[in-house]
């Protein structure tokens, strides 16, 4: 099976619980959603996958797409990946591409912490399908504020269910308009399913007309969840201020 992939690169996770750890980045092509904050292409229509030849240099090589799990591990082990916290299984919506992942885990071996699961936690009978793959899920909850979209409240309890089998994070991106019921209701949902998760308030980068929030109300947002939850975190894109993939 073939997969196409945008880009395979070694850095540092850039947002979420797991900010900082070096992991290298298997990025699938594709996404069912369309957020209006979105920096990443959604189309799958990407003739050839990059690859970045050293960390940080922006020294890319092409590949032609699409890529076989053989391909995409072995491109992976050239970063060396025992040097690697986890390897980064992201989008798009790598969930999109279960039939892929499949057979592409088994061939990624060495990573310090195994395989972390990047996605917008909207499709739980496709994470039902591979989360015995998978070591840890750094989900979104999709907050309408910033969006853009109609809330998926369900879709991120049922998902919220399976991830809480393994190690399991929630991030919320929040901008200006983001209001304190959205923060209280993703709290609530946590500490319903899976209490001692943690959750992560991204501060937006703005794009698509999404304002970003000022640091005295992300600060306001964060006391409302720690009403109801006891890790609560503020972390922004790290590896924007880096001018890091």
């Amino acid at each position: 099976m073939a997969c196409p992939v945008t880009e395979i690169f070694s850095s540092v996770q850039g947002e979420g619980a797991l900010v900082g750890c070096r992991q290298v980045f298997i990025r699938l092509a594709g996404c069912n959603l369309h957020c209006a904050f979105c920096d990443t292409p959604a189309g799958d229509d990407h003739g050839f996958c990059r690859i970045e030849q050293r960390p940080g240099r922006r020294d890319f090589k092409q590949l032609p797409n699409p890529m076989t799990a053989a391909e995409v591990a072995a491109a992976a082990a050239e970063f060396n990946l025992p040097l690697h916290h986890s390897v980064s299984l992201t989008g798009g919506e790598p969930l999109l591409r279960t039939a892929f992942i499949k057979e592409l885990v088994p061939l990624l071996k060495g990573a310090r912490h195994g395989i972390y699961l990047e996605t917008n936690g909207t499709l739980p009978k496709e994470l039902a399908k591979v989360i015995d793959l998978i070591d840890i899920v750094g989900m979104d909850f999709k907050l309408p504020s910033v969006s853009g979209l109609p809330p998926f409240w369900e879709e991120h309890k049922e998902f919220l269910k399976i991830a809480s089998q393994k190690a399991v994070f929630v991030k919320v991106v929040a901008g200006a308009d983001t209001t304190t019921a959205e923060i209280e209701a993703a709290a609530s949902l946590i500490k319903e399913i899976s209490a001692g998760a943690a959750m992560v308030i991204q501060p937006v980068s703005p794009a698509g007309g999404v304002r970003g929030a000022a640091p005295e109300r992300l600060l306001e947002l964060q006391g409302q969840a720690l009403n109801i939850l006891t890790d609560v975190r503020v972390i922004p894109q790290t590896h924007k201020i880096m001018g890091q993939l």
